[in-house]
């Protein structure tokens, strides 16, 4: 659970840097932060804040503002880490757009964000996540 917080706190301290590297379990923790508030925020939308706009519980309709909300408040920072983490492995932060290629890019992400390391390169030395 340490190095999800410290995950976490480094991501949003570097909240819209798009310079410097970011470490696999840095990355991963943070993919799982970022999953696991969805799921709590949906959950909350469903059962508190759906019945409050008058909606029933679970309705599809109800739309979800909590969740958008917080959608937004990590888009930069997810944008920035993901950049980060190809950086890591020596590729450049613009690899991002290959995730627009239907299926084959998101499977290409993958399989970059689940590369080691490499040593240091053009974006500085590995930044080890400190917890």
């Amino acid at each position: 659970m340490n190095n999800m917080v410290a995950a976490v706190r480094k991501v949003l301290s570097h909240y819209a840097t798009f310079t410097g590297r970011a470490s696999r379990p840095e990355f991963w923790w943070w993919i799982l932060a970022v999953f696991l508030a969805t799921l709590v925020t949906q959950t909350i939308d469903a059962i508190l804040i759906g019945p409050m706009l008058g909606f029933d519980i679970g309705d599809e309709n109800a739309g979800q503002p909590l969740s958008m909300l917080v959608s937004l408040a990590i888009f930069l920072p997810a944008l920035a880490v993901g950049a980060r983490r190809l950086h890591d492995m020596g590729k450049s932060g613009w690899w991002l757009l290959i995730g627009f290629v239907p299926i084959v890019g998101v499977l290409v992400l993958l399989w970059f964000y689940t590369r080691p390391s490499e040593g240091p390169n053009a974006w500085g030395a590995p930044d080890p996540l400190v917890a």
